[in-house]
C-alpha cells in the first residue's frame, strides 16, 4: 500500500478530463457485439475499462489499439470461457447476461469487495430465462442458454443489472419486456445505455413501468468518440468551488450522464459555473449548506460532502444508501474521513448530515474506494496542516492520472 502526502494549496488552471468510465463500458461492449469492424476514439484507461476489455476478449472479441485508437472486430464466442472482473461491478453486471444470452459456460470472479456486492436480483432473472446460476456471489459459474421473456426486477437496487439485460435480451429470439416493480435510480445511466444501443442500431421502447426489447436485433460496427466524465469532473469542481478557479475541457453540456447536475449542485452550494464554447469554467464562491438528493447522482457524494465540509451551514445528503454497496460502505467511510478532518457530520440510514466549518489535515486511508481518495485529496489541498493519504492507489479503478493532473492544477502531492 502507497501513501501520498498532501500539503495546502488551492487548485487553479486547465484541465482536461478523462473519458467517461460508464460511456466506455457501454461503447466496448456495443461495438464488442456489432458485425464487423468499430472504432472507438479517446477510450480511457483504468483498471475497470480493462476488465471490461479482457471480459469481451473472453466471450470472443478482438481489440487491437492504434495511435490511441481502439480497433473493435467481433468473432464467434466460445463455449466457455472464465471472467475475471476485477473489482468493476459494472463489468460482472453487464457481462454476466450478456454471456447467458450467447449461451456461452462461464465462470465470473472477482476481487475486493465484488464478490460481497449483490447480484441475486440478477441471478434470480437469469434463472427465470433458463440459465443455471451455480451461485448468487463469486465465484459463479452459468450455464445454459439465457431466453427472452418478460422479466420483473426492483429498479432501485442497481441500474447495472438493467442496463446488462438490456444488452441480452436484444440478442434473443423472443421478444422481452423489463417490468420494473419500484421506482427507478440512477435513471440517466439506463438513458445512456438506450443511447448507446441506438447509435450501434438496436432498439429499446421505454414504456410506463419499464422497457420493451424487440427480438434477433443486430449490432452495427460504428466509429465512437468517449465524452469526457463528469463524476471525475466533479472533484475538480469542489476544488474550484472552495478556493479556486478551474476551466475543465472535454464535458459535453447536453451529456447523457446524470452527473451533468454537478452545474446545478455546485451552483447551489454558491459556485461560479458557467460552460462557455464547449469549456466548463468553475470558480469559487460563498458557499452555504445545501440539500442534495443524491437518488440519482450517487456517485457524486464524496465530492458534494467535501464541498458541503468548507461551507456554511449544514448540509444534507439524502437518498444515498446504495453507497453502503460501493468499494467500500461510501456514507460510512466517507463520515469517517470527513471526522478525522474535523468535520462535525452525522450519518443517516441513507445519507450524511455535514456541518460546515474550517477542516485540519488529516492521516487517512483510502479505503480502496478512489471515490474517497479523490474527494479527499481535494479536501486536503484545501484544509489547514499536513494530510497523507494510504493507499491512493485506488484511484487506478477509475482516474489513474488523477494526482498527474491535481499537481498540475497547482496542487502539492508527494508519493511517500
Amino acid at each position: 500500500m502507497s501513501s501520498v502526502k498532501i500539503l495546502p494549496s488551492p487548485l487553479c488552471g486547465r484541465v482536461t478530463i478523462p473519458a467517461s468510465k460508464s460511456a466506455c463500458h457501454r461503447s466496448i461492449i456495443c461495438a464488442a457485439l456489432g458485425c464487423g469492424t468499430s472504432i472507438i476514439k479517446n477510450c480511457g484507461t483504468s483498471s475497470d475499462i480493462e476488465a471490461t476489455l479482457n471480459g469481451m476478449k473472453a466471450l470472443g472479441t478482438s481489440f487491437r489499439e492504434n495511435n490511441g485508437v481502439l480497433i473493435v472486430e467481433r468473432n464467434n464466442p466460445p463455449k466457455s470461457c472464465t471472467i475475471n472482473c476485477k473489482e468493476s461491478g459494472s463489468t460482472l453486471r453487464f457481462l454476466l447476461p450478456i454471456a447467458a444470452a450467447l449461451g456461452v459456460n462461464a465462470t465470473f470472479t472477482g476481487e475486493g469487495r465484488l464478490p460481497t456486492r449483490p447480484i441475486k436480483a440478477l441471478t434470480d432473472v437469469l434463472r427465470q430465462g433458463g440459465v443455471e446460476c451455480s451461485s448468487d456471489t463469486l465465484p459463479l459459474t452459468i450455464n445454459r442458454q439465457f431466453k427472452g421473456g418478460q422479466y420483473s426486477l426492483p429498479g432501485n437496487i442497481s441500474s447495472q443489472y438493467i442496463t446488462g439485460l438490456l444488452f441480452a435480451l436484444a440478442l434473443t429470439k423472443t421478444p422481452s419486456q423489463i417490468v420494473l416493480t419500484t421506482n427507478l435510480e440512477s435513471a440517466p445511466y439506463i438513458d445512456m445505455t438506450i443511447s448507446e444501443m441506438k447509435y450501434f442500431g438496436v432498439y429499446v421502447e421505454t414504456c410506463e413501468n419499464g422497457y420493451k426489447i424487440s427480438a434477433n436485433q443486430s449490432f452495427c460496427a460504428c466509429d465512437r468518440t468517449i465524452e469526457g466524465d463528469w463524476s471525475q469532473a466533479a472533484f475538480f469542481m469542489s476544488a474550484a468551488a472552495i478556493a479556486g478557479s478551474i476551466t475543465i475541457k472535454g464535458l459535453l453540456e447536453n451529456s447523457l450522464q446524470g452527473d451533468r447536475k454537478a452545474v446545478d449542485v455546485f451552483r447551489d452550494f454558491g459556485a461560479d459555473v458557467l460552460f462557455s464554447n464547449g469549456e466548463l469554467n468553475i470558480k469559487k464562491g460563498n458557499l452555504k449548506g445545501i440539500s442534495v438528493d443524491a437518488s440519482q447522482i450517487p456517485d457524486m457524494v464524496p465530492a458534494i460532502a467535501v464541498t458541503a465540509a468548507f461551507a456554511e451551514g449544514t448540509t444534507i445528503i439524502h437518498s444515498a444508501a446504495r453507497l453502503r454497496a460501493k468499494e467500500s460502505d461510501r456514507l460510512l467511510e466517507t463520515a469517517k474521513r470527513l471526522r478525522a478532518f474535523g468535520v462535525n457530520v452525522d450519518e443517516t440510514a441513507d445519507g450524511l448530515i455535514i456541518h460546515g466549518g474550517a477542516p485540519t489535515g488529516a492521516s487517512i486511508d483510502g479505503a480502496n474506494d478512489h471515490r474517497i481518495v479523490m474527494a479527499f485529496a481535494i479536501a486536503a489541498a484545501n484544509s489547514r496542516g499536513t494530510s497523507v493519504i494510504d493507499g491512493f492507489e485506488a484511484i487506478n479503478k477509475s482516474y489513474p492520472h488523477f494526482f498527474d493532473d491535481f499537481n498540475n492544477l497547482g496542487g502539492n502531492s508527494n508519493v511517500l
